[in-house]
């Protein structure tokens, strides 16, 4: 009786063992909202119980630092969150591969890349979000350039600029506005070198300018609509947006297989579980997400089929181009040099 039960433990320990070999690894670099990535992850492991995903918590600045980093030895396998200008700037440089998901033909041209190394997710409105117990919607900015009156001088919290994707977009849209004419980046810098005098701190995370915004630290920042939404909700912060009225920056948050053959298969399947458009309206529902995916009208929440957004007229590539030179001029001689 004892060498059958032996032998019934070393089956099952084998069997065992031969499970945990057979499951691959998926290690995706993201920086999306933590309880949207748990949810995505919990829902693609039920339906791909061979794979082991891990998520690393990362900026889209810090992402494609780590993945230019790792080049010669990727760690992660899929990218999840992005910049237009980050992720054609990782695609040019080798760090994400072709792939061509089931669902690509419901994303729009102008919003992937033409070959296949990155598709847009959803799209993120930029807005102006402001802490209501602090200020009345009536004394709220109306429009970017209200933030650069006297009225805001101290006023305004700032994700750090240079570790954030989205920030270094929202700035250099604003260097862009008068660009459009001018073909120079002067008048630009100038609204810039204003905001940094209304600015009171430029901190190191979203977490931590969520806090700050919270106290009353500042009480103004300029942020993407989802997070306005979804953080009131989630965390019963005392936020109300603006959508200025002259038109917003639309920036695209996308995804895209790292270079990384030992996972490529696992990143694939991922990326077609991420781009269903089943998954992208329940996204749509539960936080606010905007898809790049068409989805029937039938299919969009309530808030989606009402919002009514003006978008900012942007030649993304003279953005893209341009970007990194905007971004270092702001940061050697705008930044934290208001008064000098």
């Amino acid at each position: 009786m004892r060498r059958i039960f032996l032998l019934l433990l070393v089956l099952l320990t084998s069997a065992c063992s031969r499970n945990i070999e057979s499951q691959q690894s998926l290690t995706i670099y993201t920086g999306r909202d933590k309880d949207e990535v748990a949810k995505v992850v919990e829902l693609f492991a039920q339906k791909y119980p061979n794979y082991k995903v891990n998520t690393i918590t990362l900026g889209a600045q810090a992402a494609l630092d780590r993945l230019r980093a790792e080049k010669s030895n990727p760690q992660a396998g899929f990218l999840w969150g992005g910049t237009l200008q980050g992720l054609q700037q990782a695609a040019n440089e080798g760090l994400l591969a072709p792939s061509n998901p089931a669902n690509a033909s419901l994303i729009d041209a102008s919003r992937k890349d033409p070959q296949g190394r990155w598709f847009a997710e959803m799209l993120l409105p930029e807005v102006i979000i402001y802490n209501h117990d602090l200020l009345k919607p009536e004394q709220a900015p109306k429009d970017w350039d209200d933030l650069i009156t006297p009225a805001f001088k101290d006023k305004v919290v700032i994700r750090d600029v240079m570790a954030s994707g989205t920030m270094r977009t929202i700035f250099s849209a604003m260097i862009y506005r008068p660009y459009a004419s001018t073909r120079s980046p002067d008048a630009g810098y100038l609204w810039l070198k204003k905001l940094d005098a209304n600015t009171v701190v430029y901190t190191p995370t979203p977490d931590d300018m969520y806090l700050k915004l919270d106290r009353g630290v500042g009480t103004v920042t300029l942020w993407n609509l989802q997070d306005a939404l979804i953080q009131p909700m989630k965390n019963n912060r005392p936020w109300s947006f603006v959508i200025p009225a002259s038109g917003v920056p639309v920036l695209l948050d996308g995804a895209g297989i790292v270079n990384n053959p030992q996972s490529a298969q696992a990143a694939l399947d991922f990326e077609n579980f991420l781009l269903e458009p089943k998954l992208q309206a329940q996204l749509a529902k539960d936080y606010y997400q905007i898809p790049a995916i068409k989805l029937p009208d039938s299919d969009k929440p309530e808030w989606l089929a009402k919002l009514n957004i003006k978008e900012m007229e942007i030649d993304w590539e003279v953005l893209s181009q341009k970007q990194t030179d905007w971004m270092n001029y702001w940061s050697q001689n705008i930044k934290g040099r208001a008064g000098k």
